[in-house]
């Protein structure tokens, strides 16, 4: 068993008001050196800056415990990223306990801007925000194996919440993200990371709760399993991408519940390059959220092709509301790709020779608002070729503006199976429920459309082997 070693041993105030981090840091690194075990905080408040989390070390933050982020932006550490509990190739590591640590993040970002504004700190400050890389988050661990996060809360980071860079055997579990204070505050960045298992996490974001990323072309995703969480997203619920040089493989995304979430409740994004292979979505519950399923091939890097294929997502139920879906939180998502009637609520789009490849849907069920208005931006079904690809683009849902369909939208695509799949609208709609371009031998199988006032249940064009 780990040996317990009380903060309070090592002079660790806690006021509130004294900077511990010279003692904290003093306190992990004894720790280590003795051959690991726990720095234990009981309740009080400890006022922190940078400290660096070293092997064979846990912080257990008791019942009534908070570690506080200090509001100077010059007592944070950058390395890659600035953060506040930072670790580089270091080994069973972990953080644990049902205390909170509170990054204090508005404060600190406003702070830092006014350094910037100064000319203290140099920064090309875009819209007036600070850049991500010197706004401390949480937690941010490289190259780090046998990770371990349980039961605590994360509130309130000056940018992402917390991200895990190539590590390995990761596991978080029961934790608690309440981190609305400022802009990009994704609740848990994944990134090149093999064996993760994110599990019973609430996680309540002002930017994407739960998202994968890739920046290394020669690394991938592999073997994530998030399962049984609980988010809500300014942006989106659960994300592969945007960053996608490298690729993802054998992703499971097994009983999650949306709710209150502007964007989509997955989406899959594979446009730098890299590749999404060999993805389950299985038992997801989302309500009142922009849209459903959002399947995404660009080339944001000219001639570096990306793949989409082997994506089976089953047992869904999606509520989509006509109103904004995350009105009132402090960091909305923003009103933009306007003028559009309500986007489709699945939407897969590859590129022009670029397909997004055997993708599977059964028994799910989607309820739309509806009741598009074709005076107020009508795509006619005879014209989809103005769709525009935008290869280039940032992906999102509502990229292409006006969609000629209002349950689902397939181009640039093949393979595409729907079995057990029911489409309602609330307020009947003049587009057709399903619109191919481009797609090539998809199958409906037990298609149910509510209303139906259309002789056929989908419409398609450039299109083959459709049934």
């Amino acid at each position: 068993m780990a040996r317990d070693f009380p903060a309070s041993l090592f002079g660790i105030r806690s006021d509130g008001i004294t900077l511990n981090t010279r003692s904290i840091q003093f306190a992990i690194d004894y720790i280590s050196n003795k051959g690991g075990g726990n720095l234990v905080f009981s309740v009080g408040r400890y006022l922190t800056g940078s400290v660096h989390l070293k092997s064979g070390v846990g912080l257990v933050l008791s019942e009534g415990a908070v570690m506080v982020g200090s509001t100077n932006p010059l007592d944070y550490d950058k390395e890659l990223f600035t953060a506040l509990i930072l670790a580089t190739n270091q080994q069973k590591i972990s953080i644990s306990g049902n205390g909170i640590i509170d990054g204090r993040g508005r404060e600190v970002a406003q702070n830092l801007l006014a350094l910037i504004h100064a000319g203290i700190v140099e920064d090309p400050l875009r819209n007036d925000r600070p850049s991500e890389s010197i706004r401390p988050m949480l937690i941010d661990f490289r190259s780090c194996r046998q990770v371990r996060l349980r039961n605590v809360t994360l509130r309130n980071a000056a940018s992402w919440v917390e991200t895990y860079d190539q590590c390995s055997d990761v596991s978080l579990d029961s934790i608690t993200v309440d981190s609305k204070a400022y802009w990009n505050n994704d609740g848990l960045d994944i990134v090149d990371c093999d064996s993760v298992h994110v599990s019973h996490c609430f996680i309540d974001a002002a930017d994407d709760g739960i998202c994968l990323k890739s920046h290394d072309p020669a690394k991938q995703c592999n073997q994530v399993w998030i399962e049984h969480n609980v988010i809500r997203s300014s942006a989106s619920a659960i994300k592969l991408g945007t960053a996608s040089l490298g690729g993802f493989s054998h992703i499971r995304i097994i009983d999650n519940k949306v709710f209150n979430t502007y964007r989509s409740a997955i989406a899959l994004e594979a446009v730098d390059g890299g590749f999404i292979d060999d993805v389950l979505v299985d038992s997801l519950q989302a309500a009142k959220i922009g849209n459903a399923i959002f399947l995404r091939i660009g080339e944001r890097i000219p001639g570096k092709e990306a793949r989409l294929h082997n994506v089976r997502i089953k047992n869904v139920s999606v509520d989509i509301p006509a109103e904004k879906p995350d009105s009132g939180y402090d960091y909305e998502g923003p009103v933009e790709d306007q003028p559009r009637n309500i986007s489709p609520a699945v939407v897969i789009t590859g590129l022009p020779g670029s397909l997004i490849d055997d993708v599977t849907f059964e028994n799910v069920n989607i309820k739309s608002p509806g009741g598009g208005n074709v005076f107020r931006a009508n795509l006619p079904l005879g014209e989809v070729e103005k769709v525009p690809d935008r290869p280039e683009a940032y992906p999102e849902f509502s990229m292409f503006g006006e969609l000629p369909a209002w349950g689902i939208y397939i181009r640039h695509a093949r393979n595409i199976q729907m079995t057990n799949v029911t489409l309602s609208a609330q307020v009947k709609d003049y587009r057709p429920s399903i619109v191919l371009d481009d797609a090539h031998h998809a199958s409906f199988r037990n298609l149910s459309i509510r209303p139906n006032d259309r002789p056929k249940k989908w419409w398609a064009k450039n299109s083959t082997d459709i049934k």
